[in-house]
């Protein structure tokens, strides 16, 4: 019954790991045809070629798309990081009055879908001389991605052991020192899942992306791809969407194969206790 069971399991993990793969090896088969083999189902590819990667890295929008994406990713990263881990610590550790409070408050703008400020974030960027500028797409990722930020550090923050930081204390730390020797540290984890979750979204962001900017010198990555044309009149460029979509994907299947350890951590802060 033990090895039955485990073979299940086992069988079970294949199944799933094979259901969330899939749309990724299918993007790739895609982005390895070209001409009639588009509109082919074949599993894997006839002839396999490297047409549609050598065609979007020669596509000048493309580029830079890519160096908007990394510029407004990272940018967007920073500072939820920088403003999110201060805040958090004093939800976490400060007598704030009205803490759980503020923090409902703060997740309250992550259910605030972004539809619905596109139009007028449009109108007021464009009379503040912020519409088609990177900035202008800088400023409302943050908003939206320091709520989520701030409650996962928040989380973390709580579990490091009070003991630690007074021990510091006694030892001449001010609180803020305290926080930069000590609990900054300690609390990798829950920072590297903050950070990545918000590079993640500023990365793959499309509404305000393509709402907030008209030139190819402000699109993100995911703005350009909508921009691609065919080779010829009224085809269909699905084998360079599919090529653009693979190589988008590869730097965040890097940062989380790197960082899965502190994910997984940061991610289970706050379940466990003891």
């Amino acid at each position: 019954m033990k090895r039955l069971r485990s073979t299940l399991i086992a069988l079970a993990v294949v199944l799933v790991v094979l259901f969330c793969l899939f749309p990724f090896y299918w993007l790739v088969n895609l982005s390895l045809k070209t001409g009639s083999e588009l509109s082919s189902a074949a599993l894997f590819p006839a002839n396999p070629r490297l047409t549609n990667y050598l065609s979007i890295f020669q596509n000048p929008g493309f580029l830079l798309g890519l160096r908007n994406s990394a510029i407004v990713a990272c940018s967007t990263t920073l500072l939820a990081i920088l403003i999110g881990a201060p805040a958090a610590y004093a939800l976490a550790r400060l007598r704030v009055p009205g803490k759980v409070l503020i923090l409902g408050g703060i997740l309250s703008v992550t259910t605030f879908p972004a539809i619905a400020i596109a139009a007028p974030l449009f109108s007021l960027w464009s009379d503040l001389g912020l519409y088609d500028t990177l900035i202008g797409l800088i400023l409302p990722y943050v908003v939206f991605t320091l709520p989520l930020a701030t409650f996962i550090m928040t989380t973390f923050f709580r579990d490091i052991p009070v003991d630690i930081e007074e021990a510091a204390e006694i030892d001449g730390l001010t609180k803020f020192q305290t926080f930069l020797r000590v609990v900054v540290p300690l609390s990798t984890p829950g920072i590297v899942t903050a950070g990545l979750l918000t590079f993640i979204f500023a990365w793959n962001e499309f509404l305000l992306a393509i709402t907030l900017t008209s030139t190819p010198q402000a699109r993100t990555v995911p703005a350009a791809i909508a921009f691609f044309t065919g080779s010829v009149q009224y085809e269909q460029p699905l084998g360079t969407i599919a090529a653009a979509s693979v190589v988008i994907s590869i730097p965040l299947i890097i940062l989380v194969v790197i960082f899965q350890r502190r994910i997984v951590g940061g991610l289970v802060a706050g379940g466990v206790k003891g």
